[in-house]
């Protein structure tokens, strides 16, 4: 599926199966809403009626059916007739996993979507996870020919009026964005190392007519940069700091997403083993996922101003890494002991999210990252964990996560309780906890707030996505649709507007942070 054109329609016209295979799929309540003469066009002749009546009706999903109408040219796929409260109602994830199971073979091929209104941002976003870019098999390079898939969104529900054009194109550059940042979490660090991120970053500055900012190599340790500096130091590819920075007039609060680009994780001289070290090229995933959102959200236009911040870095073992016991200045001006050199992800975002206070005045920090390998123990493979300052916040994470299909889950945050377990008697901390049984994906976040401060006036989200980056050997551009969703109140685009949980303004703030400067919460 590496070599696919992926193209969103809200109708994407008749042909026979024979000539253009497709794949029927919803939830059987919404297929139970579509009429024959919606669909017809694309099963005619050799399926009739009857036989698609027959088929539906046969559907048994627990937690998914199908059933082929016409050899291998037509499937009917049901989702899950009802979901959890902590899972998307678009079934997002059997959504991807039907489109890959399921979808018939071809050079054209179509898709029609069913659905209410409301899950389409997370449904488009799902089958864009279905279809990777990145591939390196020989057969691929020797086939220039693209495969096409059309994808129709057939709304059903009390809003069942055809999606517009401005809304189309919201979902083609969702999609986009999902599949360039799995493409880049996909890439091995020899063709994915700083130089190459830098390139993809500089690529969609262009695309948006913006100029990155670039700080690398020695001008990182000259400038206080301890930790990005000291955990990309010794790698061939010197590390980076690059902002994309999207300042519209009228805006009146400034938001930054900071992003973990670790290209690839030995762990340093902590070093990983062999069968921990395979897959830490999906380190940058936070990253990636914040490039494909940035680009996908400046596209539909954005009332704020926005600045994506990416810490790069390769984590490698050479003469001058940074050894257990040393003890680096970071941005903040704070010391750490390094007592785990495999705990570098904390050490790079806690210089970027001071960056975004100090240099970029952010209200509103962001920080994304594959930061604990805990984080699948506390959340499991499909949510993110998220931690957070704001409680108004942390609920907003959650129902983004159910809208967008990017589902997350909140992790415990309780400084006074968990961040004596980073006390230092040599600095004013080390890196890695003293007690790994203590809630370690929490103490890993607060590592990074406590750059900031606990008493930081703003919002700070963190956002450990280091399970749901991929499934299996393939990632899954994670956190582009979360992002989207989650700041679609300030987005000129409605759709993202719909999605989005902030806003509301009649909405009246529990937390006493909130109160204190409701201005800088105006999402919320």
């Amino acid at each position: 599926m590496a070599n696919v054109v992926l193209e969103f329609s809200a109708g994407a016209g008749d042909s026979e199966p024979q000539n253009r295979p497709v794949l029927i799929i919803g939830q059987q309540a919404a297929l139970q809403q579509v009429t024959w003469s919606q669909i017809k066009g694309k099963l005619e002749p050799v399926i009739s009626k009857e036989l698609w009546q027959t088929a539906f009706g046969s559907l048994n999903p627990n937690p998914t059916d199908s059933c082929p109408l016409y050899l291998n040219h037509a499937v009917v796929a049901a989702l899950p007739p009802r979901v959890s409260r902590h899972n998307s109602p678009s079934s997002a994830h059997f959504v991807s996993r039907l489109v890959r199971s399921c979808l018939p073979g071809g050079n054209s091929r179509c898709i029609v979507m069913v659905c209410e209104r409301s899950d389409v941002f997370a449904s488009a976003c799902a089958i864009a996870r279905a279809f990777p870019i990145f591939t390196r098999r020989s057969s691929a390079s020797r086939k220039a020919e693209k495969k096409h898939v059309t994808v129709e969104l057939l709304i059903v529900g009390p809003d069942s009026s055809p999606l517009g054009a401005v809304e189309i194109e919201c979902l083609s550059n969702a999609a986009d964005g999902v599949r360039l940042a799995a493409r880049i979490v996909d890439t091995p660090c020899n063709e994915m190392n700083t130089d190459h991120f830098l390139q993809e970053i500089k690529t969609v500055g262009l695309e948006l007519g913006i100029t990155p900012v670039i700080i690398r190599g020695e001008e990182l340790k000259q400038r206080g940069f301890g930790g990005i500096y000291g955990v990309g130091k010794a790698a061939e590819h010197p590390p980076a700091l690059a902002v994309l920075s999207h300042t519209p007039e009228g805006a009146t609060q400034t938001i930054a997403w900071v992003g973990k680009g670790i290209v690839y994780d030995t762990g340093g001289l902590s070093i990983k083993g062999k069968t921990t070290m395979p897959g830490m090229k999906r380190d940058c995933g936070g990253a990636a996922a914040i490039l494909g959102a940035f680009k996908a959200t400046i596209k539909q236009g954005f009332k704020d101003n926005l600045h994506a911040v990416f810490c790069l870095a390769e984590n490698a073992v050479g003469p001058i890494a940074t050894r257990p016991d040393d003890i680096h200045t970071m941005y903040s001006g704070k010391t750490v002991e390094i007592n785990n050199t495999d705990a570098e992800g904390r050490l790079v975002l806690a210089d970027g999210v001071v960056y975004a206070s100090k240099d970029l005045s952010a209200d509103i920090i962001l920080d994304m990252a594959t930061l604990t390998g805990a984080q699948g123990i506390s959340t499991g493979k499909h949510h993110a964990a998220v931690m957070t300052n704001s409680e108004e916040w942390e609920v907003a994470c959650v129902r983004a996560g159910r809208s967008s299909g990017d589902l997350a889950h909140p992790l415990v945050y309780c400084p006074e309780l968990h961040f004596s377990e980073f006390t230092s008697a040599m600095a004013d901390m080390k890196n890695s906890v003293a007690d790994r049984e203590n809630a370690q994906s929490s103490c890993a976040g607060l590592f990074i707030s406590s750059h900031l401060g606990f008493d930081w006036p703003g919002v700070w989200v963190h956002v450990d996505i280091a399970s749901p980056v991929h499934a299996g050997e393939r990632a899954t551009g994670f956190g582009v649709a979360l992002l989207m969703a989650l700041f679609g109140q300030a987005s000129d685009d409605s759709l993202l507007n719909k999605v989005s949980p902030l806003g509301n303004a009649g909405a009246k703030s529990r937390d006493p942070l909130d109160q204190r400067d409701c201005k800088r919460r105006r999402l919320v």
